[in-house]
């Protein structure tokens, strides 16, 4: 079995996760037995969400995302984690959650060559301007769309994001499985197929990684994200970074069914991958 780790959590900074620090997630990471962690705050760009979206937590008050010095703040609590563990136990990196939105590329660009990420993850949070990571904004968009449709549009998105080539790694791919499988049945789960395969293979000219997030579980889905087939599709296309996150927004999910996910892969016989100043290592 691989060392356990944990390469998608939200700390106190990302407004829909808990307020947590950075320390007490790694002393939670260390009463685990993970090896690894990798933090992921959300950045959001969306200028049509910026009522909804463009905000930060800092020492418990919400904070303009867009005043970039709360990223001073999260840099300084991972060297000061870093400092006060002093543990070869843990390895602690920073990283960042990016929802892409097409036409905000040099933004995004901008942010991440100012500041020394070890991994940035990019994830498609939004369809036309609506999350369908939020179930009462997605009961609606999925209400108005069929399954055809909404992969479509998903991985249009995706595919642009992709060729922006400004990530390591693409999340939570199928997230439209999350609320969406409750309202378009089980379609949604081949509906992707003549879609995603030419986004792969673009993946894996550009040597980007694919993460297992294993937060389906614990909102009821039976696979990860993705589902296993769409695994054996990446397989195929000629991936070869895979990383493993929990996604976790609370200190209790820290971790959760990540152990399960590393079985996986090790099954399939792929690699998981670590990032350090964003350059990938297997495990």
């Amino acid at each position: 079995m691989k060392p356990r780790l944990d390469y998608h959590v939200h700390p106190g900074y990302s407004i829909d996760a808990e307020d947590y620090s950075i320390l007490a997630y790694c002393q939670q990471a260390l009463n685990l037995g993970l090896k690894e962690i990798c933090f992921t705050p959300h950045l959001e760009v969306d200028p049509v969400r910026r009522q909804l979206d463009w905000f930060v937590r800092v020492k418990g008050k919400l904070h303009p995302m867009e005043d970039l010095s709360w990223l001073d703040c999260y840099f300084h609590d991972i060297e000061e984690a870093r400092s006060q563990l002093n543990s070869r136990e843990l390895k602690i990196k920073a990283g960042l959650e990016v929802g892409y939105e097409r036409g905000c590329e040099e933004k995004i660009e901008k942010i991440l060559k100012n500041y020394p990420f070890d991994f940035v993850l990019g994830s498609v949070h939004c369809l036309e301007h609506q999350s369908i990571s939020s179930w009462q904004e997605s009961r609606r968009y999925f209400s108005s769309h069929n399954a055809e449709e909404v992969c479509g549009k998903y991985f249009q998105v995706l595919k642009e994001a992709v060729q922006s080539n400004l990530f390591d790694c693409i999340g939570h791919l199928d997230l439209y499985r999350r609320h969406g499988e409750t309202i378009l049945g089980t379609t949604l789960k081949t509906a992707h197929k003549g879609m995603i395969e030419p986004i792969f293979r673009e993946m894996a000219h550009r040597n980007m990684g694919l993460e297992v997030n294993t937060s389906s579980l614990r909102r009821g889905l039976a696979e990860f994200h993705p589902s296993r087939d769409i695994l054996l599709q990446a397989q195929e296309c000629g991936i070869k970074i895979f990383t493993v996150g929990s996604d976790a927004h609370r200190l209790c999910e820290l971790g959760a069914h990540t152990g399960e996910a590393l079985l996986l892969l090790e099954e399939m016989g792929l690699t998981v991958y670590t990032f350090t100043s964003r350059q990938p290592c297997p495990v």
